[in-house]
């Protein structure tokens, strides 16, 4: 019988391979990409007046920066990235590359150069080839790639927050007990799990149970669409006695383990490589923000949200959106009537990790605080 832990780990080998598949499709794409957003945007895509024509990319920089420093709306970015076809990860950028801004049939090109300028970038962005071009391989670091947003505000929700059903929370394997009758663990000690699935000599997460995600069916009721759980603690499995595991803690993250906590398998989250805007049918309409991620407040630049849209409903890792504030209700003063005033658009945010009907977000720009039940839109629709 398939154990909880043996279905998680299934469906997060899944989820991850859905996840992998987005990053493919929006690093694959590359011009077919471009072409396809060209045709909902017939105009290119509008330069920043202070667009360098030559830029040196540099360590602590970011795409979503980069792409600001070319193009008035950054997200247009696969539009101009000029992918080269003989290069293995053609979209990584490193620092130290030295990006040209080109021209090629009115529109604006941007690629690296390999020491023969524009000319280089427009043929290698085209699919031709020079007789004596062969194919390179870079050897690089992955930690070393330039990164879509900072990395450091979203690590912890990339890596150590997930979002499960709720059914499945009752039959996780669970933290048993501490040693020495202790109450709390901490990183070095040893604890014991109990439950179906576990195996020795494997690495697990400890998770505390979080806040629920309540969301509205078609039917106009509330129901629960997921948990949130944040991982504590990681350690290995030393010892299996029946159904009651043997636990070392190798590291905790800033909590202490208790009885009731609860344990999946660690796995390796990933960042998108690029982003790209939404089309209009692509995503389930009339999405909202409904949780600000570590705040009791409103969201702004460099803020984590959670939005109910996601992998059901058509989001990838890599989207885009555009933030609209609903507008206030008023009271005409003449008519005494209620009046709700026109929304206006004060932000976008960038799908970094999806859940089946939840999704997180970082908040790359905006002009006004952005608070709960804030709309998205696709941010085509400002050009």
């Amino acid at each position: 019988m398939t154990t909880a832990l043996q279905h998680h780990t299934a469906t997060t080998k899944k989820a991850l391979k859905r996840h992998t598949i987005a990053l493919a499709m929006c690093v694959g794409l590359g011009l077919g990409l471009s072409l396809e957003v060209q045709a909902k945007n017939p105009a290119p895509p509008s330069l920043r007046a202070d667009a360098p024509n030559v830029y040196i990319v540099k360590k602590g920089d970011t795409l979503w920066d980069i792409s600001g420093r070319f193009l008035k709306k950054p997200w247009r970015w696969p539009e101009i990235w000029a992918s080269n076809k003989h290069v293995k990860n053609p979209h990584w950028i490193y620092p130290g590359d030295r990006l040209l801004l080109c021209t090629h049939d009115g529109r604006p090109l941007i690629g690296k150069d390999e020491g023969d300028g524009c000319e280089g970038v427009i043929r290698r962005a085209t699919g031709q080839t020079a007789y004596n071009l062969s194919p390179q391989i870079r050897v690089e670091s992955l930690n070393s790639t330039i990164p879509v947003i900072p990395l450091e505000d979203i690590r912890h929700w990339l890596e150590r927050s997930t979002i499960i059903a709720p059914d499945s929370i009752s039959n996780l394997p669970y933290v048993l007990g501490m040693t020495e009758k202790r109450v709390i663990a901490a990183e070095g000690d040893r604890i014991y799990l109990r439950g179906n699935g576990i195996q020795v000599g494997q690495r697990y997460a400890i998770y505390r149970l979080g806040q629920p995600y309540t969301l509205q069916g078609n039917d106009g009721k509330d129901y629960v669409a997921g948990v949130e759980l944040n991982q504590i603690a990681s350690g290995l499995t030393t010892h299996l006695d029946n159904d009651i595991a043997t636990f070392e803690l190798n590291q905790t993250f800033n909590a202490e383990v208790r009885k009731g906590d609860l344990v999946l398998p660690e796995y390796d989250a990933t960042l998108p490589t690029l982003f790209y805007p939404v089309s209009a049918n692509q995503v389930r309409a009339d999405g909202q923000v409904i949780r600000v991620l570590g705040s009791i407040g409103a969201a702004a630049k460099r803020s984590v949200i959670a939005i109910n849209r996601g992998i059901t409903d058509g989001v990838q890792v890599g989207h885009v959106f555009a933030i609209d504030q609903r507008g206030e209700l008023t009271t005409d003063p003449k008519t005494k009537e209620k009046v709700q005033l026109p929304g206006q658009r004060i932000g976008h945010a960038m799908v970094f990790k999806t859940f089946d009907r939840i999704s997180y977000a970082y908040v790359t720009d905006s002009s006004l605080p952005i608070k709960l039940g804030a709309t998205l839109s696709a941010p085509l629709s400002e050009d």
